[in-house]
């Protein structure tokens, strides 16, 4: 936890990053999570925990500590967020609210595996795959993710699952005609 006089510590020397001050970050996520987040003075004490990370691709990302006001300010929405999830809501309140509107805005990126996809046509049928077929799957993907969220949200859960993906097989109608004249 930051005190009155610095933002954080660094990982490897220990030496104190000050408030709006610059410092570096590992590009890979688990050296970012929550409790375990690694904080690095200098290129030289990013690099100093490679050999223990054993990390196949990593780079140090340059990083600017917040204001002292900035995190007194993130500090107290983290703590009130964390005081209103302790209180919880019910399930039918959960149901009823509307789904939260993503911050920011949200990336138009391909969300699926190119090369994977190409070769799963390429043996499965023997043709070629262009690349344009990519941006019309991501937008069925978001579609689809879009209604598992909504279907998470109807039940009250914050997870989505594997089921809000599997819609509802609906029966088929049977049409029942008199005999022909």
């Amino acid at each position: 936890m930051p005190t009155d006089s610095y933002f954080r510590h660094c990982s490897i020397c220990k030496k104190p990053i000050a408030f709006g001050a610059s410092y570096f970050q590992c590009s890979v996520s688990t050296c970012n999570r929550g409790k375990v987040a690694l904080f690095f003075c200098t290129l030289e004490c990013w690099s100093a925990h490679l050999p223990d990370a054993r990390h196949r691709e990593a780079w140090a990302e340059p990083v600017t500590a917040p204001s002292r006001d900035d995190w007194e300010r993130e500090q107290a929405q983290e703590a009130a967020a964390a005081q209103a999830r302790s209180v919880g809501r019910s399930a039918t309140a959960q149901a009823s609210a509307p789904r939260p509107a993503p911050t920011g805005t949200v990336p138009r990126d391909i969300l699926i595996v190119v090369s994977k996809a190409k070769e799963y046509v390429k043996q499965r049928s023997g043709m070629n795959t262009s690349d344009g077929i990519f941006d019309a799957l991501s937008d069925r993907l978001r579609r689809l993710c879009d209604e598992a969220i909504d279907t998470a949200a109807r039940d009250g859960r914050k997870t989505v699952l594997d089921r809000d993906l599997r819609r509802p097989v609906a029966t088929p109608r049977v049409i029942r005609r008199g005999p022909s004249a």
